[in-house]
Protein backbone atom coordinates (compact mmCIF):
# COMPACT_ATOMS: atom_id res chain seq x y z
CA UNK A 1 0.00 0.00 0.00
CA UNK A 2 1.32 3.32 -0.77
CA UNK A 3 0.51 6.25 2.00
CA UNK A 4 0.11 9.95 0.97
CA UNK A 5 -0.04 12.97 3.49
CA UNK A 6 -1.98 15.52 2.91
CA UNK A 7 -3.70 18.41 4.40
CA UNK A 8 -7.13 17.56 4.13
CA UNK A 9 -8.79 14.55 3.13
CA UNK A 10 -10.61 15.84 0.67
CA UNK A 11 -13.35 14.53 -1.08
CA UNK A 12 -12.37 15.50 -4.44
CA UNK A 13 -8.77 14.47 -3.35
CA UNK A 14 -10.31 10.93 -3.26
CA UNK A 15 -12.17 10.81 -6.00
CA UNK A 16 -8.92 11.72 -8.23
CA UNK A 17 -6.90 8.85 -6.51
CA UNK A 18 -9.56 5.81 -6.70
CA UNK A 19 -9.99 6.91 -10.80
CA UNK A 20 -6.20 7.23 -11.07
CA UNK A 21 -5.74 3.71 -9.01
CA UNK A 22 -8.64 1.44 -8.55
CA UNK A 23 -8.47 0.33 -11.87
CA UNK A 24 -5.03 -0.43 -11.57
CA UNK A 25 -5.44 -2.57 -8.66
CA UNK A 26 -3.13 -0.03 -6.70
CA UNK A 27 -3.38 0.57 -2.94
CA UNK A 28 -3.34 3.61 -1.31
CA UNK A 29 -4.50 5.54 2.11
CA UNK A 30 -4.60 9.57 1.91
CA UNK A 31 -3.80 10.40 5.72
CA UNK A 32 -3.39 13.86 7.34
CA UNK A 33 -2.34 12.09 10.30
CA UNK A 34 1.50 13.45 10.58
CA UNK A 35 2.71 10.45 13.12
CA UNK A 36 1.48 7.78 11.17
CA UNK A 37 2.89 8.98 8.11
CA UNK A 38 6.11 9.21 9.96
CA UNK A 39 5.90 5.71 10.81
CA UNK A 40 4.43 4.09 8.17
CA UNK A 41 7.79 2.23 6.12
CA UNK A 42 6.01 1.68 3.19
CA UNK A 43 6.16 3.85 0.31
CA UNK A 44 4.62 6.96 0.85
CA UNK A 45 5.01 10.21 -0.28
CA UNK A 46 3.95 14.04 0.46
CA UNK A 47 1.08 15.90 -1.57
CA UNK A 48 1.30 19.11 0.95
CA UNK A 49 1.88 22.72 1.31
CA UNK A 50 3.57 21.64 3.94
CA UNK A 51 7.49 21.47 3.62
CA UNK A 52 9.19 18.55 5.77
CA UNK A 53 13.05 18.55 7.16
CA UNK A 54 13.08 14.78 6.07
CA UNK A 55 13.39 13.86 2.53
CA UNK A 56 10.40 12.81 1.49
CA UNK A 57 9.02 12.67 -2.15
CA UNK A 58 6.46 15.88 -2.37
CA UNK A 59 4.27 17.17 -4.70
CA UNK A 60 2.83 21.10 -3.43
CA UNK A 61 -0.40 20.88 -5.11
CA UNK A 62 -2.43 23.96 -6.23
CA UNK A 63 -6.21 24.45 -4.55
CA UNK A 64 -7.93 23.06 -6.65
CA UNK A 65 -8.57 19.47 -5.22
CA UNK A 66 -9.30 21.18 -1.58
CA UNK A 67 -12.08 23.98 -2.42
CA UNK A 68 -15.49 23.72 -2.27
CA UNK A 69 -16.61 26.17 -4.82
CA UNK A 70 -16.54 26.22 -8.49
CA UNK A 71 -14.48 29.19 -9.79
CA UNK A 72 -12.60 30.80 -12.67
CA UNK A 73 -9.45 28.91 -13.02
CA UNK A 74 -5.84 30.35 -15.00
CA UNK A 75 -5.19 27.34 -16.85
CA UNK A 76 -1.93 27.40 -18.89
CA UNK A 77 0.31 24.04 -19.48
CA UNK A 78 3.02 22.51 -18.21
CA UNK A 79 5.88 19.98 -19.43
CA UNK A 80 6.94 17.35 -16.84
CA UNK A 81 8.54 14.21 -18.24
CA UNK A 82 7.20 13.47 -21.49
CA UNK A 83 3.56 14.74 -20.75
CA UNK A 84 2.04 18.25 -20.43
CA UNK A 85 -0.35 18.60 -17.78
CA UNK A 86 -2.35 21.94 -16.19
CA UNK A 87 -1.12 24.38 -14.10
CA UNK A 88 -3.98 26.40 -11.87
CA UNK A 89 -3.33 30.20 -11.49
CA UNK A 90 0.29 29.53 -11.87
CA UNK A 91 0.61 26.15 -9.68
CA UNK A 92 1.11 22.96 -12.14
CA UNK A 93 -0.78 20.00 -10.43
CA UNK A 94 -1.23 16.68 -12.13
CA UNK A 95 -3.86 15.19 -9.77
CA UNK A 96 -5.66 18.34 -10.13
CA UNK A 97 -5.49 17.79 -14.26
CA UNK A 98 -6.89 14.29 -13.81
CA UNK A 99 -10.10 16.15 -11.52
CA UNK A 100 -10.60 19.18 -13.75
CA UNK A 101 -10.70 16.64 -17.16
CA UNK A 102 -12.79 14.21 -15.40
CA UNK A 103 -15.59 16.52 -13.73
CA UNK A 104 -15.64 18.66 -17.04
CA UNK A 105 -15.08 22.01 -14.34
CA UNK A 106 -14.57 24.15 -17.74
CA UNK A 107 -18.28 23.15 -18.66
CA UNK A 108 -19.92 24.58 -15.36
CA UNK A 109 -18.48 27.62 -15.97
CA UNK A 110 -19.05 28.45 -20.19
CA UNK A 111 -22.15 30.33 -21.07
CA UNK A 112 -21.86 29.79 -23.81
CA UNK A 113 -23.86 26.69 -26.38
CA UNK A 114 -24.81 25.66 -29.59
CA UNK A 115 -28.65 25.97 -31.06
CA UNK A 116 -29.23 22.55 -29.14
CA UNK A 117 -28.16 23.72 -25.61
CA UNK A 118 -25.01 21.96 -25.63
CA UNK A 119 -21.29 22.96 -24.75
CA UNK A 120 -19.03 23.41 -27.65
CA UNK A 121 -16.48 21.32 -28.24
CA UNK A 122 -14.27 24.65 -29.21
CA UNK A 123 -14.76 25.53 -26.09
CA UNK A 124 -13.32 22.88 -24.30
CA UNK A 125 -10.08 23.30 -22.18
CA UNK A 126 -8.75 19.99 -23.81
CA UNK A 127 -9.42 21.24 -26.99
CA UNK A 128 -7.29 24.20 -27.13
CA UNK A 129 -4.60 22.54 -25.88
CA UNK A 130 -4.52 19.46 -28.58
CA UNK A 131 -5.47 16.88 -26.28
CA UNK A 132 -9.15 15.82 -27.19
CA UNK A 133 -8.11 12.81 -29.41
CA UNK A 134 -5.77 11.71 -26.13
CA UNK A 135 -6.58 10.00 -23.00
CA UNK A 136 -5.27 12.31 -20.70
CA UNK A 137 -6.46 10.80 -17.68
CA UNK A 138 -4.47 7.94 -17.81
CA UNK A 139 -1.48 9.41 -19.80
CA UNK A 140 -1.36 11.28 -16.71
CA UNK A 141 -1.99 8.17 -14.60
CA UNK A 142 0.54 6.32 -16.20
CA UNK A 143 2.82 9.07 -15.92
CA UNK A 144 2.99 9.60 -12.25
CA UNK A 145 2.51 5.86 -11.19
CA UNK A 146 5.77 5.38 -13.29
CA UNK A 147 7.68 8.96 -11.06
CA UNK A 148 6.57 7.25 -7.98
CA UNK A 149 7.67 3.74 -8.67
CA UNK A 150 11.36 5.14 -10.08
CA UNK A 151 11.93 7.62 -6.75
CA UNK A 152 10.09 5.62 -4.02
CA UNK A 153 12.59 2.51 -5.46
CA UNK A 154 8.92 0.42 -5.30
CA UNK A 155 6.98 -2.06 -7.16
CA UNK A 156 3.69 -0.76 -7.23
CA UNK A 157 2.86 -3.57 -9.81
CA UNK A 158 -0.13 -1.63 -12.24
CA UNK A 159 -2.90 -3.97 -14.17
CA UNK A 160 -3.80 -3.00 -17.35
CA UNK A 161 -6.80 -1.91 -18.41
CA UNK A 162 -8.55 -3.93 -20.60
CA UNK A 163 -9.49 -2.34 -24.18
CA UNK A 164 -13.22 -3.62 -25.40
CA UNK A 165 -15.01 -2.46 -28.75
CA UNK A 166 -18.76 -1.63 -28.05
CA UNK A 167 -20.91 -1.00 -31.00
CA UNK A 168 -23.88 1.09 -29.61
CA UNK A 169 -27.05 2.34 -31.76
CA UNK A 170 -29.40 4.95 -31.57
CA UNK A 171 -33.16 4.02 -32.56
CA UNK A 172 -34.25 7.85 -33.62
CA UNK A 173 -36.76 6.56 -36.86
CA UNK A 174 -37.38 2.63 -36.61
CA UNK A 175 -38.20 2.42 -40.05
CA UNK A 176 -38.50 5.12 -43.26
CA UNK A 177 -41.75 4.06 -44.52
CA UNK A 178 -43.06 1.19 -42.54
CA UNK A 179 -45.65 1.52 -39.67
CA UNK A 180 -46.26 5.33 -40.63
CA UNK A 181 -49.71 5.47 -40.09
CA UNK A 182 -52.86 8.06 -40.78
CA UNK A 183 -51.80 12.13 -41.17
CA UNK A 184 -48.45 11.00 -40.83
CA UNK A 185 -48.41 8.74 -43.49
CA UNK A 186 -49.94 11.20 -45.67
CA UNK A 187 -48.16 14.02 -45.24
CA UNK A 188 -45.02 12.74 -46.05
CA UNK A 189 -46.58 11.18 -49.31
CA UNK A 190 -48.00 14.84 -49.90
CA UNK A 191 -44.01 16.28 -49.03
CA UNK A 192 -42.31 13.93 -51.74
CA UNK A 193 -45.20 14.97 -54.40
CA UNK A 194 -44.36 18.27 -53.67
CA UNK A 195 -40.84 17.77 -54.12
CA UNK A 196 -40.94 15.58 -57.35
CA UNK A 197 -39.20 13.04 -55.53
CA UNK A 198 -40.22 10.02 -57.19
CA UNK A 199 -37.47 7.94 -56.59
CA UNK A 200 -38.54 7.84 -52.73
CA UNK A 201 -42.15 7.47 -53.62
CA UNK A 202 -40.98 4.41 -56.02
CA UNK A 203 -38.86 3.26 -52.35
CA UNK A 204 -42.25 3.88 -50.10
CA UNK A 205 -44.50 2.02 -52.74
CA UNK A 206 -42.12 -0.93 -52.83
CA UNK A 207 -41.46 -1.13 -49.15
CA UNK A 208 -45.23 -0.74 -48.36
CA UNK A 209 -46.39 -3.46 -50.85
CA UNK A 210 -43.21 -5.81 -49.61
CA UNK A 211 -41.75 -5.46 -52.38
CA UNK A 212 -38.72 -4.63 -50.64
CA UNK A 213 -36.84 -4.00 -47.33
CA UNK A 214 -36.89 -0.52 -45.63
CA UNK A 215 -33.58 0.89 -46.22
CA UNK A 216 -33.67 1.61 -42.07
CA UNK A 217 -34.50 -1.88 -41.31
CA UNK A 218 -31.02 -3.38 -40.64
CA UNK A 219 -31.94 -4.85 -37.30
CA UNK A 220 -30.93 -8.32 -38.60
CA UNK A 221 -27.24 -6.50 -39.14
CA UNK A 222 -27.65 -4.92 -35.51
CA UNK A 223 -28.44 -8.89 -34.44
CA UNK A 224 -25.75 -10.47 -36.28
CA UNK A 225 -23.08 -7.85 -34.49
CA UNK A 226 -24.31 -9.15 -31.29
CA UNK A 227 -23.91 -12.42 -32.20
CA UNK A 228 -20.58 -12.26 -32.94
CA UNK A 229 -19.66 -11.75 -29.36
CA UNK A 230 -19.94 -8.04 -29.08
CA UNK A 231 -21.95 -6.50 -26.37
CA UNK A 232 -24.17 -4.28 -28.66
CA UNK A 233 -25.96 -1.58 -26.70
CA UNK A 234 -29.51 -0.03 -28.07
CA UNK A 235 -31.24 3.12 -26.84
CA UNK A 236 -34.49 3.44 -28.68
CA UNK A 237 -36.59 6.82 -28.75
CA UNK A 238 -40.04 6.62 -27.85
CA UNK A 239 -41.18 10.23 -27.12
CA UNK A 240 -44.03 11.83 -28.41
CA UNK A 241 -44.39 13.50 -31.79
CA UNK A 242 -42.38 16.67 -31.48
CA UNK A 243 -39.81 18.34 -34.13
CA UNK A 244 -36.48 16.62 -32.99
CA UNK A 245 -38.77 13.42 -31.57
CA UNK A 246 -40.29 11.63 -34.91
CA UNK A 247 -40.27 8.23 -34.25
CA UNK A 248 -42.92 5.73 -35.08
CA UNK A 249 -45.75 5.20 -32.03
CA UNK A 250 -44.63 3.52 -28.87
CA UNK A 251 -47.74 2.16 -29.09
CA UNK A 252 -48.12 0.05 -32.30
CA UNK A 253 -47.59 -3.46 -31.59
CA UNK A 254 -45.14 -4.29 -34.04
CA UNK A 255 -43.24 -1.73 -32.82
CA UNK A 256 -43.46 -3.19 -29.49
CA UNK A 257 -42.57 -6.68 -30.56
CA UNK A 258 -39.23 -5.62 -32.48
CA UNK A 259 -37.69 -3.84 -29.52
CA UNK A 260 -38.32 -6.81 -27.25
CA UNK A 261 -36.64 -8.99 -30.16
CA UNK A 262 -33.94 -7.25 -30.23
CA UNK A 263 -33.83 -7.26 -26.55
CA UNK A 264 -33.03 -10.59 -26.46
CA UNK A 265 -29.78 -10.34 -28.08
CA UNK A 266 -28.35 -6.69 -26.74
CA UNK A 267 -28.67 -4.26 -24.09
CA UNK A 268 -31.73 -1.73 -24.56
CA UNK A 269 -31.69 1.28 -23.36
CA UNK A 270 -33.89 4.67 -22.98
CA UNK A 271 -33.23 7.67 -25.64
CA UNK A 272 -35.09 10.23 -24.00
CA UNK A 273 -36.76 12.36 -26.17
CA UNK A 274 -35.33 15.99 -27.50
CA UNK A 275 -37.52 18.17 -24.88
CA UNK A 276 -37.41 15.80 -22.30
CA UNK A 277 -33.65 17.04 -21.57
CA UNK A 278 -34.00 17.94 -18.02
CA UNK A 279 -37.76 17.49 -17.14
CA UNK A 280 -37.94 15.10 -14.73
CA UNK A 281 -41.97 14.08 -15.53
CA UNK A 282 -41.25 13.67 -19.15
CA UNK A 283 -37.79 11.36 -18.89
CA UNK A 284 -39.74 9.11 -16.06
CA UNK A 285 -43.01 8.59 -18.41
CA UNK A 286 -40.26 7.42 -21.20
CA UNK A 287 -38.76 5.13 -18.97
CA UNK A 288 -42.10 4.03 -17.99
CA UNK A 289 -43.00 3.08 -21.40
CA UNK A 290 -39.84 1.03 -22.20
CA UNK A 291 -40.16 -0.73 -18.62
CA UNK A 292 -43.66 -1.88 -20.18
CA UNK A 293 -42.70 -2.80 -23.15
CA UNK A 294 -40.00 -4.87 -22.11
CA UNK A 295 -41.35 -5.88 -18.47
CA UNK A 296 -38.20 -5.19 -17.05
CA UNK A 297 -36.17 -2.38 -15.45
CA UNK A 298 -34.32 -0.16 -17.83
CA UNK A 299 -31.10 1.64 -16.41
CA UNK A 300 -29.01 2.61 -19.30
CA UNK A 301 -29.61 5.70 -21.14
CA UNK A 302 -28.33 8.08 -23.85
CA UNK A 303 -29.79 11.86 -24.95
CA UNK A 304 -31.40 12.03 -28.08
CA UNK A 305 -29.00 14.86 -30.34
CA UNK A 306 -26.45 14.25 -27.26
CA UNK A 307 -28.35 16.88 -25.29
CA UNK A 308 -26.89 17.65 -22.07
CA UNK A 309 -25.78 19.91 -19.31
CA UNK A 310 -24.49 20.04 -16.52
CA UNK A 311 -25.90 19.41 -13.75
CA UNK A 312 -29.26 19.44 -14.56
CA UNK A 313 -29.23 16.22 -17.10
CA UNK A 314 -27.52 13.75 -15.04
CA UNK A 315 -29.48 14.47 -11.92
CA UNK A 316 -32.93 14.22 -13.31
CA UNK A 317 -31.77 10.56 -15.14
CA UNK A 318 -30.57 9.99 -11.42
CA UNK A 319 -33.82 10.78 -9.84
CA UNK A 320 -35.77 8.86 -12.61
CA UNK A 321 -33.51 5.90 -11.34
CA UNK A 322 -31.14 5.56 -14.17
CA UNK A 323 -27.44 3.73 -13.34
CA UNK A 324 -25.75 4.12 -16.55
CA UNK A 325 -25.66 7.51 -19.05
CA UNK A 326 -23.67 6.75 -22.29
CA UNK A 327 -23.86 10.61 -23.57
CA UNK A 328 -20.34 11.35 -22.77
CA UNK A 329 -18.55 13.03 -25.78
CA UNK A 330 -19.17 16.35 -28.21
CA UNK A 331 -21.32 15.86 -31.79
CA UNK A 332 -19.14 17.73 -33.43
CA UNK A 333 -15.65 16.24 -32.36
CA UNK A 334 -14.22 12.85 -32.01
CA UNK A 335 -12.50 12.20 -28.85
CA UNK A 336 -12.51 12.07 -25.75
CA UNK A 337 -14.65 14.56 -23.56
CA UNK A 338 -13.55 13.69 -20.16
CA UNK A 339 -10.25 12.54 -21.07
CA UNK A 340 -10.96 9.10 -20.53
CA UNK A 341 -12.82 5.98 -22.09
CA UNK A 342 -13.22 3.43 -19.47
CA UNK A 343 -16.97 4.00 -17.12
CA UNK A 344 -16.56 5.74 -14.26
CA UNK A 345 -18.95 7.55 -11.47
CA UNK A 346 -19.74 10.88 -11.90
CA UNK A 347 -18.77 13.84 -9.67
CA UNK A 348 -21.56 16.21 -8.83
CA UNK A 349 -19.33 19.57 -8.93
CA UNK A 350 -21.85 21.54 -7.89
CA UNK A 351 -22.83 19.42 -4.65
CA UNK A 352 -19.07 18.68 -4.55
CA UNK A 353 -19.60 15.01 -4.38
CA UNK A 354 -18.71 11.59 -6.01
CA UNK A 355 -22.15 9.43 -6.81
CA UNK A 356 -22.46 5.90 -8.14
CA UNK A 357 -24.28 7.09 -11.55
CA UNK A 358 -21.88 5.91 -13.97
CA UNK A 359 -20.89 7.46 -17.03
CA UNK A 360 -19.77 5.72 -20.12
CA UNK A 361 -17.88 8.21 -22.30
CA UNK A 362 -17.92 7.06 -26.52
CA UNK A 363 -15.10 7.58 -28.86
CA UNK A 364 -17.19 9.20 -31.72
CA UNK A 365 -20.54 9.05 -33.72
CA UNK A 366 -21.56 8.33 -37.06
CA UNK A 367 -22.66 11.72 -38.16
CA UNK A 368 -19.46 13.50 -36.45
CA UNK A 369 -17.32 11.54 -39.33
CA UNK A 370 -19.86 12.21 -42.30
CA UNK A 371 -22.08 15.30 -41.61
CA UNK A 372 -20.21 17.56 -39.12
CA UNK A 373 -16.63 17.08 -40.60
CA UNK A 374 -17.39 15.91 -43.87
CA UNK A 375 -14.81 12.97 -44.32
CA UNK A 376 -14.49 10.90 -46.85
CA UNK A 377 -14.91 6.83 -45.88
CA UNK A 378 -11.21 6.43 -46.37
CA UNK A 379 -10.59 9.46 -43.75
CA UNK A 380 -12.94 8.22 -41.25
CA UNK A 381 -11.46 4.99 -41.23
CA UNK A 382 -7.73 6.89 -40.58
CA UNK A 383 -9.76 8.77 -37.62
CA UNK A 384 -11.17 5.55 -36.01
CA UNK A 385 -7.72 3.59 -36.51
CA UNK A 386 -6.25 6.52 -34.65
CA UNK A 387 -8.66 6.75 -31.58
CA UNK A 388 -8.45 3.21 -31.47
CA UNK A 389 -4.51 3.03 -31.38
CA UNK A 390 -4.96 5.57 -28.09
CA UNK A 391 -7.31 3.19 -26.47
CA UNK A 392 -6.06 0.40 -26.75
CA UNK A 393 -2.79 1.51 -25.55
CA UNK A 394 -4.20 3.11 -22.93
CA UNK A 395 -7.15 0.98 -21.94
CA UNK A 396 -11.37 1.61 -21.96
CA UNK A 397 -14.18 1.09 -24.18
CA UNK A 398 -13.83 1.97 -27.69
CA UNK A 399 -17.85 2.96 -27.85
CA UNK A 400 -19.11 3.60 -31.27
CA UNK A 401 -22.75 5.24 -31.97
CA UNK A 402 -24.23 4.46 -34.71
CA UNK A 403 -27.57 4.54 -36.38
CA UNK A 404 -30.11 1.78 -38.18
CA UNK A 405 -30.67 4.19 -40.82
CA UNK A 406 -26.69 4.96 -40.77
CA UNK A 407 -25.60 0.98 -41.72
CA UNK A 408 -27.80 0.20 -44.17
CA UNK A 409 -25.55 1.95 -47.06
CA UNK A 410 -28.51 4.07 -47.93
CA UNK A 411 -28.45 7.95 -49.58
CA UNK A 412 -25.76 9.67 -48.13
CA UNK A 413 -24.54 6.47 -46.18
CA UNK A 414 -23.64 4.73 -48.76
CA UNK A 415 -20.83 1.98 -47.84
CA UNK A 416 -20.63 3.61 -44.46
CA UNK A 417 -20.91 0.54 -42.90
CA UNK A 418 -17.45 -0.21 -43.74
CA UNK A 419 -16.14 2.60 -41.10
CA UNK A 420 -18.35 0.08 -38.86
CA UNK A 421 -16.94 -3.36 -39.53
CA UNK A 422 -13.41 -1.41 -39.54
CA UNK A 423 -14.17 -0.30 -35.98
CA UNK A 424 -15.14 -3.66 -35.12
CA UNK A 425 -11.89 -5.36 -36.71
CA UNK A 426 -9.95 -3.73 -34.08
CA UNK A 427 -11.21 -5.86 -31.45
CA UNK A 428 -10.40 -8.81 -33.55
CA UNK A 429 -6.77 -7.94 -33.44
CA UNK A 430 -6.65 -7.73 -29.62
CA UNK A 431 -7.67 -11.22 -29.53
Amino acid sequence: MILIYVDEVSKRLIYTLNIMFNARKIDFTATNDLVRFVEYEGPKFVYSTRDFEENYLTFHPADILFEEVIKPQKIETYQWRAVEFFSFNGKPDLLGSVFYALVMYDEYLSESFDEHDRFMSKDSTLVKFGMLDKLMVERWSISFIEFLEEKLNTKLMPKNIPFVVIPTFDIDNTYAFKLKEGWRKWMSVGKDILSFNKKRLNERKGVLEDLKNDPYDTFEYIEDIAKRGFDVKIFWLLGDYAKYDRNISFHHPKHQRLIRKMSQFTTIGLHPSYRSDGVFSLINEEKKRMETILDSPVKNSRQHYLKMKLPQTYRSLIKCGFKNDYTLGFADAPGFRAGIARPFPWFDLKNNTDTDFILHPFTYMDGTLNEYQGLSIPEAKKKVGELATEVSKYGGNLIAIWHNETIGDYGKWDQWSDVLEYTLSFQKQEG
